[in-house]
């Protein structure tokens, strides 16, 4: 008998949880899984993972009123979607990503008398996303959630420690389960320098400084752009590039000409291309002031790129030594440790050697899926059905 798992996500939007999700869905033995994703609709602004990657997924199940926000009347149409999927497929295993997701998916599967239900913080919300009376809200019910689920998974053991540490959960009810990316366009990265720089018009030998990230609040560009017109100072002839859309675009655009950048920050929109960018970026820089495993930080540093970044969530678990950090919001901090490492290729060089060695192939997929098939197939057992 195939082990039916369900996975479910508020939305397939560019991002870490929506790369991890699909993965999971592709890369599970299809001759031992059957495996179905459910997700809501992203805002035009967000992007799809899917179109930008051109994938499809077969058994893929759409709630249009699964979404991030938090609206009663849209949520209650969710969840009866949830039951009703959950009640035709007859999944052994839910698992569910992200906040909203794992409220409603979990309750439908419980609801729903599922053997195992299994949730993955891929950070949290409890910092930066809401406001204080809507993360209390979500603590009080991530709490509750936590009592009857049957496995919480973190992608590192710093972000178990900040779920733990607001009392949601058990100890032993947690697993630590690293991220997992193809890593391997990444690691021929290096065979790709000059393509991206050709094709925005640039020099040969320009220094570049680039961020791959959303542009929404949680990722702080306005620090990015404070931090390059610092670095400008140093570096004269220095690029900005930043990696990616969302609902600051116009506003992110309106301060890099207030900070006189000009054309010096090239907003780029999204992109497939990644090892093209990595290839042609002396340092990657991630602002964020909330992060569980940066997928930007794994996929920049296994094309052995440099990478400066803040201390937020698992970021220093991730970087280790391979990389370069200051605390959250330090623009001027960060823009010494990007200049430092513009003047000085040799230690470019050995930071981008150490990063590589640190994530791969610590955090490549094939590892990823390995762990979650174990893991479901322990607390299958646990669950009384072997069989499967």
């Amino acid at each position: 008998m195939k082990i039916r798992v369900l996975r479910v996500i508020a939305r397939l939007n560019i991002g870490g949880p929506a790369i991890h999700a699909t993965l999971l869905s592709r890369g599970l033995d299809p001759d031992r899984y059957e495996s179905h994703l459910v997700h809501g609709a992203e805002a035009a602004s967000e992007g799809n993972y899917l179109a930008l990657q051109g994938l499809d997924l077969d058994r893929r199940h759409l709630v249009p009123a699964l979404g991030r926000e938090i609206q009663p009347w849209r949520d209650w149409q969710a969840y009866r979607d949830l039951v009703r999927i959950i009640r035709d497929v007859r999944p052994h295993v839910v698992h569910t990503h992200t906040a909203k997701a794992g409220v409603l998916g979990r309750r439908a599967a419980r609801r729903c008398g599922v053997p195992v239900i299994v949730h993955t913080f891929h950070g949290h919300v409890f910092h930066g996303y809401f406001s204080p009376v809507r993360t209390a809200m979500f603590v009080r019910l991530e709490r509750a959630l936590a009592r009857t689920t049957t496995c919480l998974v973190t992608v590192s053991e710093e972000v178990r420690q900040q779920i733990l540490s607001r009392g949601i959960g058990r100890p032993d009810r947690f697993e630590v389960v690293r991220l997992g990316l193809d890593l391997a366009p990444f690691q021929t990265a290096e065979t790709r320098r000059g393509e991206l720089k050709r094709e925005l018009g640039l020099p040969d030998g320009t220094p570049a400084v680039g961020i791959v990230a959303r542009l929404v609040p949680i990722k702080a560009h306005e620090v990015f752009l404070r931090a390059a017109a610092a670095i400008a100072l140093r570096a004269p002839d220095a690029m900005f590039l930043i990696v990616g859309d969302g609902e600051r675009r116009a506003e992110l655009e309106g301060l890099a000409r207030s900070l006189g950048l000009g054309d010096r920050a090239r907003f780029l929109g999204w992109r497939a291309d990644l090892d093209r960018v990595y290839a042609d970026l002396d340092v990657v820089m991630l602002t964020s002031t909330n992060e569980g495993s940066p997928v930007a930080l794994i996929e920049a540093m296994a094309a052995a790129r440099p990478v400066v970044s803040t201390r937020a969530g698992g970021v220093a678990e991730l970087v280790g030594g391979a990389g370069l950090l200051a605390d959250v919001g330090d623009a001027q901090g960060l823009a010494r440790h990007a200049a430092d490492l513009l003047a000085d290729p040799e230690r470019r060089r050995e930071l981008g050697r150490l990063a590589r060695a640190r994530v791969v192939p610590q955090y490549a997929q094939e590892r990823l899926v390995a762990d979650i098939d174990r893991l479901y197939a322990r607390l299958l057992a646990e669950a009384g059905r072997p069989e499967t």
